[in-house]
């Protein structure tokens, strides 16, 4: 796999198609930050730690629907590894007009747009929610 963010995504997406109730992906730092973002805007529920069969870890996310539809719309990959996306502070772009989210990766860790800019970082945009 060489794009591990794009496979977490892309599990959240095809979980919130089929109406899972939770879903489960392999754990990394960078995951967990992503999931815990998710989880303060309120497009996932709870999000827990476990050990598959093999004894690997994993990242549980409980998803969220709202009358029977997922939370989130949209769920993008922006930054990919073969075309990184950095922006200054002032040039991040906006995700529908301010109706969703950005992702950024800082040197401060994982934020959203908002804080961004109000932090004045800049990063890589790893991806957009709405």
């Amino acid at each position: 796999m060489t794009d591990p963010i794009s496979d977490f995504l892309t599990r959240l997406r095809n979980a919130a198609k089929a109406k899972l109730d939770q879903c489960v992906i392999p754990h990394s730092k960078l995951k967990e930050s992503i999931a815990q973002i998710l989880k303060a805007e309120g497009y996932v529920g709870e999000i827990s730690s476990g050990v598959d069969a093999l004894g690997h870890k994993t990242l549980i996310v409980q998803m969220k629907y709202v009358a029977g539809v997922p939370a989130f719309t949209g769920l993008v990959r922006v930054s990919t590894p073969g075309r990184r996306l950095y922006f200054k502070y002032s040039e991040i772009p906006r995700v529908l007009n301010g109706l969703g989210i950005g992702i950024i990766s800082t040197s401060r860790g994982l934020m959203k747009d908002a804080d961004c800019r109000r932090n004045k970082a800049g990063g890589e945009l790893v991806c957009n929610v709405w």
